[in-house]
């Protein structure tokens, strides 16, 4: 099990961007990680995905072309810039292990709002 703590999310306006970042408690080198987000009321979805060497990603096609997902496996970090949020972005944004599974952690609150 790998333990992972999500951080830098917060409160901004329509357009606005904000950088989330998350840090494992170890190597995550060899694994590919994801970002997912929860909506109140509804399920968790998946929003973006990266391999473990950080040449591929896949974004659902609601974030598509505005989050760009990227990790530093030397710090064991993984990161997601939002850029032009929409209110339909609020969320409480976990990372986690891709198709692997693992705890999740406790997320960070994206609230886009005018």
């Amino acid at each position: 099990q790998v333990q992972l703590v999500e951080s830098g999310g917060g409160l901004v306006q329509p357009g606005g961007s904000l950088r989330l970042s998350c840090a494992a408690s170890g190597s995550i080198f060899s694994i590919s990680m994801a970002w997912y987000r929860q909506a109140l009321g509804n399920q968790r979805e998946l929003v973006a995905v990266i391999t473990s060497g950080g040449d591929i990603t896949n974004y659902a096609d609601s974030v598509k072309g505005r989050f760009t997902i990227s990790r530093d496996n030397a710090k064991n970090t993984v990161y997601l810039q939002m850029n032009s949020l929409k209110p339909e972005d609020t969320a409480v944004y976990y990372c986690n292990v891709y198709g692997i599974f693992n705890s999740w952690g406790q997320g960070t609150q994206v609230t886009v709002s005018s």
